[in-house]
C-alpha cells in the first residue's frame, strides 16, 4: 500500500492493537518475540511482559516441538519468504486451539532478514464443524457399509452407477469393480427394458423427486428377484441434479408367500363356490327324485300292462318316455354326486386287481384307436371306496379323454403310493397331510386352455356342442372323491394332453371280494307279510303302495313319522318291514327308525332316499347297518331289496 507521507508509528501500533480476532506480532531472526498485539493476549492468553523475549516455540504443542516444527516453520518463512500452515496450538492456561497461522520473512533496504511477521487466527470452531462433517461422512459410510439386507449406492445425473454398499453386492451378485460407472439398467429384466423402465424411472425420480415401485430384476447369474425399489433426487445447493440415491431391497420370500396366500384363498373361494351350488342341486335333487319314481314306475306299470294290447307305436312311445325318465335319473344322480349326497358304500379295494380287470373292458369300450394301459406297482396300499362308483368315475375320465383324442392316442390309468407333507398341505389346505393312493388318468389329447381349466369341475359347464354333453361329468369325480375323503387335482396344457389326480387315503386292512349283483327279478311276498310304508310325498306314497300290494304284500301306508308311531304302537298290528322315505317333515326318517327298532326290536327297515341329507350318511358312507335304496328305484330293484331283508335272518 502506497502512502504520501511516512507513516506515524503510533497510529500504526494503534491499528495493529485494535485488531483483536488475530494475533499480530512479530519475531527476530531465532524466533524471539518482539511485539504483541491485543488480539495476540486475547487468543493466547498472555499479556506482553509475559511472553516478549520468548520463543515462538512456547505456543506449539509438545508433540510439534518434538518434530521441530517451529525450526521447519521458519527455515521455510526465511528460504521462500512464507510459511502458512494450519494445526494445534497452546494457550497459557494449557488449552488447545486449532490455529491457522501465516508467516511472513521481513527483510531490510538490503534484502538481509531482520526478523518474521506472525499471525495467527483461531478457527477452531470451523475446524470442529469440518471435522463433525467428516466424522459424519464417516459415520454414514460405515452405517451404508453394514447394511447387508438393502443395496444402497448412487446414480449420476446419467444413472451411472457411483458408489456401491456391501449389501448389493449380497443382493445383486456384482463386486464394486465390476459394476461402478456401469448403467443401472443392467438390473432390469429384457422385457422392462423394452418398455423403457430405466430411462421412465429416472425421469420420475427427476421430476418428482422420488420413483417408488416393485418389480422383477436380475441378479449377475442371471437369476431374478422380486424388488422393492426407491430412487431419489440429489440436487446441490442451486437445486442441480447432481445424482439419484438409489434403495432396493429383495422381497422374492414375501412375494412368494403373498402369491402362494393369494392361490389358497382363489381354490377356497372355488370350493366354497362349489359347495354352495352342491348344496342347491342336493336339495333339488330330493323332490326331483320322488317325481321321477313316480314317473319311471307308472311307466313300468303301462309297458307291463301293455304287452299284449296296443300297436308297435304305443310300445315305442312308452319306451322312449322310460328311455328319457332313465336318463333324467342319471343326470340327478350325477347332481348327487357332485354335491357328495350320494350313499356311497365303500370297501377296501385291491387297486393292482381292479385296474387288471378294467383294462379289458376299457378297451372295448373306446375302441381300438385308443392304446389303453393300466400301471398298478409291487407294495401298492389299499383305499377304501365305493367300487360301482370308482369304477364309473374312472369311466367317465376315460370316455372324456377318448373325445379329447379324436385322432386317436394313449390312455393310462396309473395307482401309485405318496405321502403329502406339511408343506403339500398348506399348498393345497383341501387335503391334509398323510399317506394317499394317486390313481392318474392321463391322456396325449388336445389339453386344456387356463380358463377351462379354472371351471373343469364346474357343474354343467362343458366345451362339448350342444346336446353331446352334460358337463356334469367331472364334477361328478369331483363330488366322489371329495366325499371319499380324497383330493383330485388336473394338470393340463394345450397341445400336452391332460391327467388327472385322484388322491385316496390309504386304507389299512384287508381287501373284500365284492359281490355281483343278483339278477333283476320281481320277487313277491306273501299276503301275510305287513309292510308299513311312510312317505310325505302323496303320489309316490300312493304309487310305492300299489305296487307292493300287487307284489302280494299287506300294505299300510303313513304320510308322517307321527303317524307312522302311531301305528307302531299298536300292539295288536303285525308289522314285517317299515319301508320309510329319509327326508321328511319334522321327525326324518332315520329318527323314525330308531323308534321303530325301540317298540318292535325285530322290526326290519328300509330307507328310500333321493338326497340323504346326512340323516344315514356320514363322512361319505352308510351307518352301519342301514339298508338303503336311492331314488328313484325300479319295482325289480323294490322288489328284490324288500325281500332280501324278509328272509335275512
Amino acid at each position: 500500500m502506497k502512502t504520501t507521507a511516512a507513516a506515524d508509528p503510533r497510529s500504526l501500533e494503534l491499528l495493529i492493537n485494535g485488531i483483536v480476532d488475530y494475533a499480530i506480532f512479530m519475531l527476530d531472526t531465532n524466533g524471539l518475540i518482539r511485539t504483541w498485539n491485543k488480539g495476540a493476549e486475547r487468543l493466547k492468553g498472555y499479556v506482553a511482559d509475559e511472553i516478549i523475549g520468548k520463543p515462538f516455540s512456547t505456543f506449539y504443542t509438545p508433540e510439534d516441538r518434538q518434530k521441530g516444527l517451529p525450526a521447519k516453520a521458519l527455515a521455510t518463512a526465511s528460504e521462500t519468504g512464507r510459511f502458512a500452515s494450519e494445526g494445534w496450538r497452546v494457550r497459557k492456561d494449557g488449552s488447545r486451539f486449532w490455529a491457522l497461522v501465516v508467516l511472513d520473512a521481513i527483510r531490510d533496504e538490503e534484502g538481509g532478514l531482520v526478523g518474521f511477521a506472525k499471525v495467527t487466527r483461531d478457527i477452531t470452531e470451523r475446524q470442529q464443524a469440518h471435522n463433525d462433517l467428516l466424522e459424519s461422512e464417516r459415520r454414514y459410510r460405515r452405517l451404508v457399509e453394514a447394511v447387508v439386507d438393502y443395496a444402497i449406492f448412487q446414480l449420476d445425473p446419467s444413472g451411472n452407477v457411483a458408489t456401491w454398499n456391501p449389501g448389493a453386492e449380497r443382493i445383486k451378485g456384482y463386486r464394486p469393480e465390476e459394476i461402478i460407472g456401469r448403467h443401472f439398467s443392467t438390473f432390469y429384466t429384457p422385457e422392462d427394458l423394452e418398455k423403457g423402465v430405466p430411462k421412465l424411472a429416472l425421469r420420475e425420480a427427476a421430476e418428482k423427486g422420488r420413483f417408488e415401485s416393485e418389480g422383477w430384476r436380475l441378479r449377475k447369474d442371471g437369476t431374478r428377484f422380486w424388488a422393492s425399489v426407491v430412487i431419489d433426487r440429489i440436487t446441490d445447493e442451486s437445486g442441480t441434479i447432481i445424482g439419484f440415491a438409489k434403495v432396493t431391497r429383495d422381497l422374492t420370500e414375501r412375494k412368494q408367500a403373498q402369491d402362494e396366500l393369494q392361490r389358497v384363498q382363489e381354490q377356497l373361494v372355488a370350493s366354497q363356490k362349489l359347495e354352495a351350488v352342491g348344496q342347491l342341486s342336493g336339495g333339488i335333487a330330493h323332490d326331483f327324485n320322488n317325481l321321477l319314481m313316480i314317473v319311471l314306475g307308472n311307466l313300468e306299470n303301462a309297458e307291463r300292462n301293455s304287452r299284449n294290447v296296443g300297436g308297435p307305436n304305443l310300445h315305442r312311445a312308452l319306451a322312449n318316455a322310460k328311455r328319457g325318465a332313465q336318463r333324467a335319473a342319471a343326470l340327478t344322480s350325477r347332481l348327487l354326486a357332485f354335491s357328495r349326497r350320494q350313499a356311497l358304500d365303500p370297501k377296501p379295494i385291491n387297486l393292482n386287481g381292479f385296474l387288471s380287470g378294467l383294462q379289458e373292458f376299457l378297451q372295448r369300450t373306446l375302441g381300438e384307436r385308443i392304446e389303453v394301459q393300466t400301471v398298478g406297482g409291487a407294495g401298492l396300499w389299499q383305499i377304501e371306496a365305493d367300487v360301482n362308483h370308482l369304477e364309473s368315475t374312472i369311466v367317465n375320465l376315460a370316455i372324456n379323454a377318448r373325445d379329447a383324442m379324436p385322432d386317436g392316442g394313449k390312455l393310462t390309468i396309473e395307482a401309485a403310493n405318496v405321502s403329502a407333507d406339511e408343506d403339500y398341505s398348506r399348498a393345497n389346505p383341501e387335503l391334509a397331510a398323510g399317506q394317499y393312493v394317486v390313481i392318474s388318468v392321463s391322456d396325449t389329447g388336445s389339453g386344456m386352455t387356463p380358463e377351462v381349466l379354472n371351471h373343469a369341475f364346474e357343474p354343467f359347464f362343458t366345451t362339448k356342442e350342444p346336446g353331446q354333453g352334460t358337463g356334469l361329468g367331472l364334477s361328478q369325480v369331483y363330488g366322489f372323491v371329495k366325499q371319499s375323503g380324497g383330493h383330485v387335482k388336473i394338470y393340463s396344457e394345450v397341445g400336452e394332453g391332460t391327467s388327472i389326480k385322484m388322491y385316496f387315503p390309504r386304507h389299512a386292512g384287508s381287501a373284500q371280494p365284492s359281490s355281483e349283483d343278483a339278477d333283476e327279478f320281481v320277487a313277491e311276498g306273501a299276503a301275510v307279510e305287513t309292510i308299513l310304508v311312510v312317505e310325505d310325498d302323496v303320489d309316490l306314497r300312493t304309487y310305492v303302495s300299489d305296487v307292493l300290494r300287487d307284489l302280494n304284500y299287506r300294505v299300510l301306508a303313513a304320510g308322517s313319522a307321527q303317524a307312522a308311531m302311531t301305528i307302531l304302537l299298536q300292539e295288536d298290528q303285525h308289522l314285517d318291514l317299515l319301508l320309510t322315505d329319509v327326508v321328511m317333515p319334522g321327525i326324518n326318517g332315520r329318527e323314525l327308525g330308531r323308534r321303530a327298532q325301540q317298540v318292535r326290536p325285530k322290526l326290519k327297515i328300509l330307507y328310500m332316499t333321493g338326497y340323504s341329507r346326512n340323516a344315514v350318511v356320514h363322512q361319505g358312507r352308510l351307518d352301519e347297518g342301514v339298508d338303503l335304496l336311492e331314488k328313484p328305484v325300479t319295482q325289480a330293484r323294490l322288489a328284490l331289496k324288500i325281500r332280501e331283508l324278509l328272509d335275512r335272518r
